[in-house]
């Protein structure tokens, strides 16, 4: 199944899963699926919301209730079209960054190799 495991998005979003579980409660738009298991997996639109909702709580400081309302705003009102082209970007940002660290990853492991060959 496609998506993001509870714990993958916590090293992204950079909270705790029970916060991510509370967040899911008090905003309806956050809804991510669950797998045949039961557990979580969430979408890049849920990222999305993810991310948005962190920003206006951590670095904003709004509630919860008004970081909710203003995401409702967001996706549904007038200012949605704009908001729709920064999420989309945003998302393909994070999709870059991960291919990065992925490649670099496996190139510090090809190099780790090569060095153990030349001994």
């Amino acid at each position: 199944m496609d998506g993001f495991q509870i714990r993958e998005v916590c090293k992204f979003i950079g909270v705790k899963p029970y916060v991510l579980r509370y967040w899911e409660r008090e905003i309806p738009l956050l809804a991510p699926r669950k797998d045949l298991n039961g557990h979580r997996r969430y979408s890049w639109a849920d990222l999305q919301i993810l991310f948005r909702l962190r920003y206006l709580l951590y670095e904003k400081g709004y509630t919860v209730a008004g970081a909710r309302k203003l995401i409702w705003q967001e996706f549904t009102g007038t200012e949605q079209d704009k908001k729709a082209l920064y999420m989309a970007l945003r998302s393909e940002l994070i999709m870059l960054l991960q291919k990065t660290r992925a490649i670099r990853l496996a190139d510090t492991k090809e190099g780790d190799q090569d060095r153990r060959s030349n001994r």
